[in-house]
């Protein structure tokens, strides 16, 4: 009886091999010595496959990073570069197949169908992080704006791991530097700044009109 790691790994090996899908998922079960109702015990076809993979990926990463004991200790920046390194570095033994899964993806902020399983777990785990950056008071509190957080972090997630797939630096230290800047730069949109400060002091004018009447304003 054939297992679902089985499958995905003979799966990994045909499209790396032939660069292209199996034909029919009965010609792949044939190759491989199952039948197509092995196959259909645990995948409904083959894109199915790569979804389970890119969902393992994330999922994985996601429970790695939080054993680490450093991880309560971390600010919810920290939290999300942490994630992001951590990414990068399990895709490295899957680098192969990660740039033939998404070869045919150009853009950089649409999701592909193949990473529908990853954004809900990613997205989760972006609004646990927020939430605690908030609670923290490490990131500010904004209506309408702090529901768009996880969206800003999802859109670095396709980017990074776009640049990721093209970069070919050494030791693949340009991707480093792309997820310290874009990590960076969008959490420190998310926290105070003098703009927030200027928004409260107008909303404090504002409030109290009677007593700029007084004082003849």
């Amino acid at each position: 009886m054939a297992t679902a790691q089985q499958i995905r790994k003979a799966y990994i090996d045909y499209v790396l091999t032939h660069d292209e899908k199996p034909k029919t998922v009965y010609s792949f079960a044939k190759k491989i010595k199952i039948t197509e109702a092995e196959f259909y015990q645990f995948f409904s076809s083959f894109e199915s496959i790569e979804k389970t993979i890119w969902f393992e990926f994330t999922f994985e990463t996601i429970r790695k990073i939080k054993e680490q004991e450093v991880w309560l200790q971390y600010t919810s920046r920290e939290k999300m570069l942490s994630f992001f390194y951590s990414f990068l570095e399990n895709l490295k033994s899957e680098r192969s197949f990660v740039i033939y899964s998404l070869k045919n993806y150009r853009g950089k902020f649409s999701t592909p169908d193949i990473l529908a399983g990853v954004k809900p777990i990613f997205e989760n785990f972006a609004h646990e992080i927020i939430d605690d950056g908030l609670e923290s008071g490490e990131l500010a509190e904004r209506k309408f704006l702090t529901k768009r957080y996880k969206d800003a972090l999802w859109i670095q997630f396709s980017f990074i791991l776009n640049f990721w797939i093209n970069d070919d630096s050494d030791g693949f230290e340009k991707s480093d530097e792309a997820i310290e800047k874009g990590i960076n730069v969008t959490f420190d949109l998310f926290q105070h700044s003098p703009i927030d400060n200027l928004i409260d002091y107008g909303k404090f004018l504002s409030r109290n009109g009677k007593f700029k009447e007084k004082m003849g304003l």
